[in-house]
Order: C-alpha cells, then sequence, then structure tokens
C-alpha cells in the first residue's frame, strides 16, 4: 500500500495538472485539512484493501488513520469483527472546518450488499487522533441497496448532507449531534439516475462482461460557502441540481421539498463535486478525462488529462489548491475483464480558476 516513490519524487505534471502520489490499491476520497495534512481513503470493491483510511505522510508513506485497529477490517474475516468497530468499505472523508475528519462508510464491500449495522459515520479528532464518536445509520435509513456516498455539512456542523447513490437515490440528512438521520428527497427524479444517460468512454459504452452500464444515483455532492445551498447531481446523469438547505429540515414535508428542487445546470456524466473557497463549482468529467468548473446553465472545461481515468473526489489546501483523485474505475474488474482485483490509482492536484 505504500506510494512508489519514485513516483511521489517525481510529480508527473502535464498543463495544470501535477501528480502528488500513486497508490496500489483503488482510492476514491481525499480530504485535506487547514494545517495540510492530507488523507485518503480506500473502498473495498474489487479488492480486499489492507488499508481503509491512511494519512498520507511528508515522505509518501500511507498511515493507517486514525490507527491500525480501525483499519484491521478484512473481507476474510467479516464474521471475527464487530462492523461498528472497524472501517469496512469507506467511500469518502471530509473535513468539517470544526477540527474534526468525518468518514463515511456504506459498509457495503464490492459495493453490493449491506453488511447489518455497518453503515455509519465516523469522526476522528485532528488533533487527537481519536475517533470521538461513531454514528450509525438506521436500517430504515440504508435501506438494503444504500450506498452512502459523499457528505457536506452546514457552517455549523451539527447538520451532515449525504448523498445515496444506490439502487434508490436519496439524500440523507444526519443530525451529528443526536445521531438521528431520516431520508430527503428518497426517490425524487433528481436524486435518481438518468435512465438516457449512456456512460461511455472515448465513444465506446463502457459495460460490464454481463452488458450492465454504471448505474449510480445522487453521487456528487457540494455545498454553498454559506451554507444555504446543497449541490447534487447522479453520476449517471446529465443534470446538476440544487436545494436550500433550510428545506432540507425534518419538519418540511416532501411534498415542499419536491417543489423547491431547482435545476441548475445541464451537465454531463460527473462523480464528484467542490464548491471551492473562492465560490468556483468544480466538477469532474470521468467519460473525456477532464475536470470542469459551473459556468451560467452549463459547465467549461479547467483542464483534460489521459491520466486523469475516472477523476473521483476532491478536496481543497488552504492555499486553494485543488485535489482530486483518479480511481480508475473503467480498469478495474467491474468493467475490464482479467484486470487485476488490485489497480494503481493516483492523486492528482491543480491550481484554482480565475
Amino acid at each position: 500500500m505504500a506510494l512508489a516513490g519514485a513516483a511521489y519524487a517525481q510529480a508527473g505534471r502535464s498543463a495544470a495538472l501535477t501528480q502528488v502520489a500513486r497508490f496500489d490499491h483503488q482510492v476514491t476520497g481525499v480530504a485535506v485539512t487547514a494545517d495540510g495534512r492530507r488523507f485518503v481513503n480506500f473502498p473495498r470493491w474489487t479488492d480486499d484493501a489492507p488499508i481503509s483510511v491512511a494519512e498520507v505522510m511528508p515522505d509518501g508513506t500511507l498511515r493507517p488513520y486514525p490507527d491500525a485497529k480501525w483499519n484491521s477490517w478484512r473481507n476474510a474475516r467479516a464474521n471475527e469483527m464487530p462492523v461498528g468497530e472497524h472501517f469496512v468499505c469507506v467511500q469518502s472523508i471530509v473535513p468539517d472546518g470544526h477540527g474534526n475528519l468525518w468518514v463515511v462508510d456504506p459498509g457495503a464491500p464490492g459495493n453490493e450488499k449491506i453488511l447489518e449495522g455497518a453503515p455509519k459515520l465516523v469522526r476522528i479528532n485532528l488533533k487527537t487522533n481519536k475517533v470521538t464518536k461513531v454514528i450509525a445509520v438506521p436500517g430504515d435509513v440504508a435501506l438494503q441497496g444504500t450506498y452512502l456516498n459523499d457528505i457536506r455539512f452546514s457552517s455549523d456542523g451539527r447538520t451532515g448532507y449525504i448523498t445515496d447513490s444506490g439502487t434508490r437515490g436519496a439524500i440523507i440528512v444526519v443530525d451529528l449531534t443526536s445521531g438521528k438521520s431520516f431520508r430527503a428527497l428518497d426517490g425524487h427524479p433528481s436524486t435518481q439516475i438518468d435512465k438516457s444517460v449512456t456512460v461511455a468512454i472515448e465513444g465506446k459504452p463502457l459495460v460490464r462482461p454481463d452488458g450492465r452500464q454504471p448505474a449510480f444515483a445522487a453521487d456528487g455532492i457540494a455545498i454553498s460557502n454559506d451554507g444555504q445551498t446543497l449541490y447534487w447531481q447522479a453520476l449517471t446523469g446529465k443534470t446538476l441540481y440544487s436545494i436550500a438547505t433550510d428545506k432540507l429540515r425534518a419538519d418540511v414535508s416532501e411534498r415542499d421539498r419536491a417543489d423547491a428542487v431547482k435545476t441548475v445546470a445541464t451537465t454531463a456524466v460527473a462523480d464528484g463535486l467542490w464548491m471551492s473557497k473562492a465560490g468556483t463549482l468544480y466538477i469532474t468529467s470521468p467519460t473525456d478525462y477532464s475536470i470542469r468548473r459551473l459556468a451560467g446553465s452549463s459547465t467549461e472545461i479547467v483542464l483534460t488529462d489521459k491520466r486523469l481515468r475516472w477523476p473521483d473526489t476532491f478536496s481543497e489546501g488552504s492555499d486553494g489548491t485543488i485535489y482530486v483523485t483518479a480511481s480508475h474505475i473503467q480498469d478495474t474488474p467491474w468493467f475490464t475483464p482479467g484486470a487485476p482485483p488490485s489497480i494503481r490509482t493516483q492523486l492528482f492536484s491543480f491550481a484554482p480558476t480565475r
């Protein structure tokens, strides 16, 4: 799981894109904290990754975070290990701006069946490097077929908004104090896959050996800097949506919520979203190896680089540098028969656009 030293030291560069690190397993999430610490995570999709959450150390090595115990889960020992006390299948990691790193664990190895009791949020204090809270997402919120994908936080740090990219898309709202959660826009068209969309790379549909296309519902998520507007998009989709966050309170009816959903822009197949400190909404564009940004009611390309094999998740450094993972979904055994279970992936960075 160590980084490739030469790749780290000789950080490859093309146009505005800089390679920061390379990994021996599939990476999805990245988190950069205010003091410059960098973290990544590795889901158990096609292999039994030896680390779920890691801090990228200055010398390029990986340190299991917060410790080895939380990262000791293995699929082969699933019946021996409590799902609430270990990372089972981590999808994303996000700092809340209040001194914590939150880990989103959908608890579904292989992006398949949820292990009972495994879906959870784990809060880690960045000063003490200790887990300070575990919020289980119950079975009436994390339904069988749910896949907790990514999270954003209210300005006061008391509420989390999570996309469910699974069978029945939704926005899951979590009270981070009480731990209570509920499904919002459950089954609403804005959170579902768009059946008219074909995921294609270089003009060729991306399909599994059995003919299935990628089918991921509400996936990318971002929040405005004032905390008043939430954005999301289905990965298998072409439309960016938003809602005022005050419509995501538990006392608002689903009818009123549905009426408050706004169509923001026509996009393309997209995975990660990120609202920069400067107010630019960045959008990954996996099918053409690109990063885009919101421009009115459409998007425009910021950069294109063939090394961005499935640009996945963003984070932002204190200097405004944007980090993005390349998760190589098209190179996994799901879509490339004969590929090894473990694939090499990268972390990149680029300068913010003006």
